[in-house]
């Protein structure tokens, strides 16, 4: 669909004291059956762009939410991941397929050999965090460095309901880019700022989840950011949160001329209940702005020494950004923030709080359909709907390839029957291979790359189509809103969003989650052969499901049929012809039409995975 631009090209800068919640904000830390943990983060760093070390203060006030006593806290410091022996740099030398960005060619042409670039960097080269001092309500505090992770061993517990303040002096070196963070891409970005200061690990029902960087997805605790960079005066800032003194910088933040005095300028953010703080500096970014009508300000940073044909790409895909944010408002819920960042930086496309990087070269295809549909969709899932996505990991992509898809299908005119298919088709192929892991697989424990991407983008999307099929479209839409409504600034797991489908749709979904989601069953139906009025079905994979279908009679009518599942305790609603309920233990299912029966089609539209669909229909012969 085409939606109505509004071309606002004044600045919209909102202000935020760092004791003040944000408007339209949901902050819902405790309730009878549900808490999370607050972190509100006040940092100042000063960052030198000819060694790319920086230095930094932090404050943390901690509030535990939770009914326990912590005796303990951990820290992620995961620029130390970016060293050679690193847990990530061993996981790069021992998995079967490694991403390629980790790897460099250390061979002849004749002779290529492919090393871990981890394990090549120089000292000057590689990523640090040190921590110089750490305190909790001003008394030093002892703490044990393992890799990324830092335990500290509090000197007095905190108490259920209690805020301490840790205040910490560290400093740091940005790693050369390899994967996400660091300096001087391969387009050249100078500093993308990802994971880059001390950050607490999240506490949960579940425990902590010090989790060491190997190389996937992060997890963390809801709270204020109060940050203040110093950096050369000739770079602009890209990023998260607000920026609060656009008079005093200029960059394309303030309408003002402003003449910069001395080496270097302090650019002060405020971001309102977000759990990261990312961002990205260059001296040669180009800002631009675009008002989403009834929506946030689009803040766009890329560099203008890129070709011409790439500038352009980057103006052109501007309004369709908007229309995107405006799509994606519609179908999950409103974008709650004033504003959003697309920045040239990082080694692809990663989703952040209020802002994504991606590579800024290349086709628009590539940049915007490819890459900045999908980061845009990540602002859903897993920002607002925070997941612990190295778990769940299928929640956010899955979630966020399936909206991706949906939007690029109605926005450009595609009219597809299943904008999905890529991901059935990858889904299908993973389950055929013989090495296919269940979605409950830790995010860095895949066999294989390839395995982890099918499973989390593909058969995750495939997860979400299947449940519309199962629970019906609309009841599809009806859930996807009131996830976000119940969900948004929260930590949900699968189960959570399972209960919203079953509220919504009133179906028993339990079966569907365990058997799709946690093991790696597979669908399997077929049609025998009619005979007469009787129409035969079996089910050859373990796991149920549903059945639609259509049957054409011997004098060329059609009829369309309906079995629920008997674990659904009930049924879609359906303009077919409903039959009894099938139950899984049984293997064959038949039924009498009222006709000579010619052909049979399980699932006509194609939107349940069986991995084998040609014996999915059949006919009498003549």
């Amino acid at each position: 669909m085409r939606l109505p631009i509004v071309l606002i090209l004044c600045l919209s800068v909102c202000f935020y004291s760092s004791e003040i919640k944000a408007q339209n904000l949901k902050m819902t830390y405790k309730t009878d059956t549900y808490w999370q943990q607050q972190a509100d983060y006040t940092m100042a760093i000063d960052m030198d762009v000819e060694s790319y070390q920086f230095s930094g203060t932090q404050n943390i006030k901690y509030t535990n939410n939770s009914p326990d006593v912590l005796d303990k806290v951990f820290y992620h410091l995961y620029f130390n991941a970016f060293q050679p022996n690193s847990e990530m740099d061993a996981r790069v030398q021992s998995i079967k397929s490694p991403d390629r960005r980790f790897m460099t060619n250390v061979g002849t042409e004749q002779h290529p050999i492919y090393g871990s670039r981890i394990a090549r960097l120089k000292a000057d080269e590689i990523g640090y965090i040190k921590i110089q001092s750490l305190t909790q309500n001003g008394e030093p505090l002892s703490y044990e460095l393992s890799g990324t992770v830092v335990e500290v061993k509090l000197n007095q517990p905190i108490q259920p309901g209690e805020t301490v303040n840790f205040d910490m002096v560290f400093n740091g070196q940005v790693p050369v880019q390899i994967r996400r963070s660091g300096r001087n891409n391969k387009e050249g970005v100078a500093l993308s700022m990802a994971q880059w200061y001390p950050k607490l690990a999240e506490y949960d029902d579940e425990g902590w989840h010090a989790y060491e960087y190997i190389a996937r997805e992060f997890h963390g605790v809801w709270g204020n950011y109060d940050v203040k960079i110093t950096i050369d005066k000739d770079y602009t800032i890209a990023g998260t949160g607000y920026l609060q003194n656009p008079d005093e910088i200029g960059h394309g933040y303030s309408s003002k001329t402003v003449t910069h005095e001395g080496e270097k300028l302090t650019w002060h953010f405020l971001a309102p209940n977000v759990h990261d703080f990312t961002w990205a500096a260059d001296p040669e970014y180009i800002h631009d702005k675009l008002q989403v009508p009834d929506g946030p300000m689009l803040h766009f940073f890329y560099k203008e020494t890129m070709a011409q044909e790439q500038l352009d790409n980057w103006k052109y895909l501007q309004p369709y950004a908007s229309q995107l944010m405006v799509y994606f408002s519609d179908l999950v819920g409103k974008y709650p923030y004033e504003q959003y960042s697309i920045i040239q930086g990082g080694d692809g496309g990663m989703e952040y709080g209020m802002c994504t990087l991606v590579l800024g070269e290349g086709t628009f295809d590539g940049l915007f359909k490819g890459t900045i549909s999908h980061e845009m969709a990540h602002a859903w899932f897993q920002f607002l709907l925070a997941n612990n996505e190295a778990k769940h990991e299928w929640m956010d992509e899955g979630f966020a390839t399936y909206i991706e898809y949906k939007a690029m299908n109605d926005m450009f005119e595609k009219d597809m029957p299943n904008p999905w298919i890529r991901a059935y088709m990858s889904y299908k192929s993973l389950a055929l291979s013989g090495e296919e892991q269940p979605m409950t697989t830790f995010a860095d424990k895949y066999d294989h790359n390839s395995i982890y991407s099918k499973a989390a983008y593909y058969k995750g999307c495939v997860f979400l189509v299947q449940l519309g099929y199962i629970i019906g479209e609309e009841n599809l839409d009806k859930a996807l809103k009131r996830y976000f409504n119940e969900w948004a600034f929260k930590h949900p797991k699968p189960i959570d969003f399972i209960r919203v489908a079953e509220k919504v749709s009133g179906l028993e979904l339990d079966w569907y989650l365990i058997d799709f989601a946690q093991t790696t069953n597979t669908i399997d139906y077929a049609v025998k052969k009619p005979r007469g009025k009787t129409v035969t079905l079996e089910r050859i994979g373990l796991m149920p499901m549903p059945i639609d279908l259509t049957v054409t009679y011997a004098d060329d009518t059609t009829e369309d049929f309906y079995i629920p599942l008997r674990d659904m305790r009930g049924e879609k609603t359906s303009s077919a012809t409903l039959l009894p309920d099938w139950a899984w233990s049984y293997p064959v299912y038949s039924f009498e039409a009222s006709k000579k029966v010619k052909s049979v089609v399980i699932d006509p539209k194609g939107f349940m995975a069986d991995i084998e669909p040609d014996d999915n229909s059949t006919g009498v012969k003549k």
